[in-house]
């Protein structure tokens, strides 16, 4: 008997955790599958997708960008609502295919080379330091929410020193990433965190482009221009600042580039756009699902209390077992085969990077968490020209705050259920409440 695949589009399918048995029954049948799109939540019906599953499928998928185009409908599973949205998010390095997508990879590629990443090391590990010593306190023990109170700021304070955004203005970045990976969720939709008055006179100034939301409280689709106008307005003013003080900074390097690499104002605006979403949602769900990962696994935790040095394999293993981004989707050039399967040319084909983590074909018991794994050639930093530029610093992230909570506790645990993003595209954790005991010195 064949297993239906359709709850896999359903955003209301991932509030409970992800739905990883049906993957797995997917898996074993087929390395591809066909997927329908019925209408939901106020979106209309799609043509349906093919659904990559298999490990091998995935990375041949991803490294063939000629026959499977991230231009030619965009990454994102549902087609944007008109030809004019999609003429825009085209101009995005995530939706650029090569040659074009290199032009805008090469100069922000400066800013994330292990000798750049190396040089933020310190700031990171400072900062983890910080957050972790604030949100414990004086108490010996007690309760936080791990999302909020850690997992949000370290990314945030991290992307402000990358992308040269003033510290006073990071909560405005959370707000966009809300609004962004969150659309499919009431709760993240409209978030607004950011306070005004702690903010710059740059932030005050976006926030009245701010679009307003509908009669039913709902704002515009955060994946077109008009929806995100309080971001791209703050984008330009954040130029006209780093054009008359010019730092290190992403920002910096992006407007001091001449001739081929110069970017267009659409380019630009997509690229800031970029680095202010996707470089921090992906690591602020990636650190409470590490953690979710340890607390599902106590041996797995005590053993990297006792080893530190198990940090070199572990930050990867938890990577690949959480998965913070499921799915990419490609479109196909021309009429080829995947996995066996027939795709006709202007088909969507989707990567389902959750699914490959957890291939049986790659990974031994793939549903246990191994943080010694090796090797562990997991996507979660995807495959191919797009591999992730942030990796490297992700990983930093990652390794610099749980680092700094577990020397500093001798217990972490539950205080209460974890609360799921209703999304089918973002692993993400909205709520995480942890209770925990402080370390204290030996005398």
């Amino acid at each position: 008997m064949s297993v239906d695949p359709t709850p896999l589009v359903d955003p209301r399918s991932y509030v409970d955790g992800v739905p990883y048995e049906l993957l797995a029954a997917l898996r074993a049948q087929a390395a591809v599958v066909r997927v329908a799109e019925p209408p939901l939540l106020g979106l209309p019906a799609g043509p349906g997708f093919w659904l990559v599953l298999r490990h091998a499928e995935v990375t041949d998928v991803l490294r063939r960008p000629g026959l499977f185009s991230s231009w030619r409908g965009g990454t994102q599973i549902r087609d944007p609502a008109t030809a004019e949205d999609l003429g825009y998010v085209r101009q995005m390095m995530l939706n650029r295919d090569p040659p074009e997508h290199g032009r805008l990879r090469r100069p922000v590629a400066r800013a994330f080379t292990p000798r750049a990443v190396a040089t933020l090391e310190e700031s990171i590990r400072a900062n983890a330091v910080a957050l972790v010593e604030r949100v414990l306190g004086d108490a010996d023990e007690g309760s936080f929410d791990f999302v909020r109170d850690l997992a949000a700021d370290l990314p945030l304070l991290t992307l402000a020193d990358v992308l040269g955004v003033p510290e006073a203005d990071r909560w405005l970045l959370y707000d966009w990433s809300n609004r962004v990976i969150g659309f499919q969720d009431p709760e993240h939709a409209t978030s607004a965190a950011f306070d005004p008055r702690a903010g710059t006179a740059m932030a005050r100034e976006a926030l009245r482009h701010r679009p307003t939301p509908a009669a039913d409280g709902r704002l515009p689709d955060p994946r077109t221009r008009a929806g995100m106008a309080d971001l791209y307005a703050y984008a330009h003013l954040l130029a006209a600042a780093k054009r008359r003080e010019p730092g290190a900074d992403v920002m910096s390097v992006l407007l001091a580039e001449r001739g081929d690499e110069r970017l267009s104002v659409t380019e630009f605006e997509n690229m800031f756009w970029l680095f202010a979403v996707a470089g921090n949602e992906t690591v602020r769900n990636a650190l409470p699902g590490a953690l979710i990962a340890l607390l599902e696994h106590p041996a797995e935790l005590a053993r990297l209390r006792r080893d530190p040095g198990l940090f070199d394999t572990a930050v990867d293993e938890l990577l690949r077992w959480w998965t913070p981004v499921m799915v990419f989707r490609r479109t196909a050039t021309a009429d080829t085969t995947v996995g066996g399967v027939p795709v006709r040319a202007g088909e969507k084909v989707v990567v389902s990077f959750a699914s490959a983590n957890r291939d049986e074909r790659v990974f031994v018991d793939p549903d246990r968490l191994d943080l010694g794994r090796h090797p562990n050639p997991h996507l979660g930093f995807g495959h191919g020209p797009h591999f992730c530029l942030g990796a490297q610093l992700a990983r930093c992230q990652l390794r610099a705050l749980l680092a700094a909570l577990l020397s500093r506790t001798t217990e972490l645990g539950y205080a209460g259920r974890p609360t799921y993003l209703r999304s089918n595209f973002q692993r993400g954790v909205k709520r995480l409440p942890v209770r925990w005991r402080r370390r204290r010195p030996s005398t």
